[in-house]
């Protein structure tokens, strides 16, 4: 007679972890967590997460420094009238003081450095519906270095939109942590506008509550140096992240840009889209997206996608998806990126109707913005946008008729 037995499920060894493919080591995995700034090494091109990162030009942000607090942060409605404090609260914290502190940890050295550097926090809390959006308001005021790290909390059902708009001349580190409550909907719009000469090194750490949506927009429309690092993780199923980016990078501007999703529980969602346009000589633009499907998040669907646009010749762009799958159970996974030229049809299709190749050029970079500025969804900001990139794609074609003129 044949005895029954019981059937045998394989189980990771901790001693082993490429046992099984679930258990190899991912990207976070191997990523260092840390605020202490001395367990990182100092950045250099040889790491893989500073290979296209000018660190010559970022050597100040490396060791905590004394901060200038020349920097000003203002928190309105967004036509400038007084918040209601029954739907947004404004307070400054100790920077290890709840709830700063408490949205994953520093993932790079810069980061660590950030932390460490400032004493205080501010925190943006919102509750309840916003009738209208919050625009925080962030002002550089020179070359000294700075420091600014700002908290954004939604509460559990809160539905409300911010805009973070950055502006004037700054070298500043930057740490932003955002936390959604569950079952809220919120947005988040960051705007770096820097005058030339400025230097940005920022990082966002999110967590995306059990049911939520967040809608995490970033627009690049200057500064020397601009790097922004993003990590992601969800607070339970059903989360909902949909991550947007706009950069325009002009001659000698180096933009940097790097997200990574953490899909961590079961039937989360994420969608991220960056595009891109580069005008001049030296012009250097960096993407570099990361998703990660654990083990314990089957239903997952997750794409991301990098466009760029080329738009004269000396300009280059860096982009690298990456994805990592760990779970067989998946709704689907994807990424997707390019770099290219002008479209000549549409170029020629325009002009062949009367229209300028001055102006065809800027309708075809207004439609490759349009749908991601449309789809940020904040109609007081929208417009605005689109204007500065016109503005920039006038500034560029007027530098090369100069050149060209010069030539002659």
């Amino acid at each position: 007679m044949t005895q029954n037995k019981e059937i045998s499920i394989p189980v990771a060894d901790p001693k082993d972890p490429y046992a099984l493919p679930a258990a190899m080591p991912s990207s976070a995995d191997k990523a260092i967590r840390s605020f202490r700034v001395e367990d990182y090494a100092v950045p250099t091109v040889s790491q893989d997460d500073w290979r296209f990162t000018p660190v010559d030009r970022l050597r100040e942000f490396f060791d905590v420094f004394t901060p200038s607090g020349r920097t000003r942060v203002r928190v309105t409605n967004i036509d400038g009238s007084p918040l209601d404090p029954a739907h947004v609260r404004v307070s400054r914290v100790p920077r290890a003081q709840a709830p700063s502190g408490t949205v994953l940890q520093p993932n790079d050295r810069v980061s660590a450095v950030e932390w460490n550097t400032g004493d205080l926090s501010t925190v943006v809390s919102l509750h309840g519906e916003l009738a209208q959006p919050v625009l925080i308001t962030v002002n550089g005021n020179g070359d000294d270095l700075d420091e600014l790290h700002l908290v954004i909390t939604a509460d559990e059902k809160a539905h409300g939109d911010v805009v973070v708009e950055h502006g004037g001349r700054a070298r500043l580190a930057e740490g932003v942590e955002i936390s959604t409550g569950k079952d809220s909907h919120i947005s988040t719009t960051f705007i770096q506008e820097w005058e030339k000469g400025s230097k940005h090194i920022g990082n966002h750490r999110i967590h995306v509550g059990e049911g939520a949506s967040l809608r995490h927009a970033v627009v690049t429309l200057g500064g020397d140096v601009v790097r922004i690092r993003m990590d992601q993780d969800f607070g339970g199923e059903q989360g909902n992240l949909n991550m947007l980016g706009i950069y325009f990078v002009d001659p000698g501007e180096h933009i940097e840009h790097r997200t990574m999703v953490v899909h961590n529980h079961p039937a989360c969602k994420s969608r991220v889209v960056y595009k891109g346009a580069l005008d001049g000589e030296k012009a250097h633009s960096a993407w570099v997206g990361n998703a990660l499907i654990r083990p314990t998040a089957p239903g997952t669907d997750s794409y991301e996608l990098n466009r760029n646009l080329v738009l004269t010749p000396g300009a280059i762009a860096d982009s690298e998806p990456n994805l990592e799958i760990e779970n067989g159970d998946i709704v689907g996974a994807g990424h997707a990126s390019s770099v290219g030229r002008f479209d000549d049809e549409e170029l020629f299709y325009l002009q062949s109707r009367g229209v300028s190749e001055r102006e065809a050029r800027k309708l075809v970079v207004r439609g490759f913005f349009g749908e991601l500025v449309e789809e940020i969804g904040v109609p007081a900001i929208g417009e605005h946008l689109m204007n500065v990139i016109d503005r920039r794609l006038s500034r560029g074609e007027d530098a090369a008729m100069q050149s060209v003129l010069e030539e002659k």
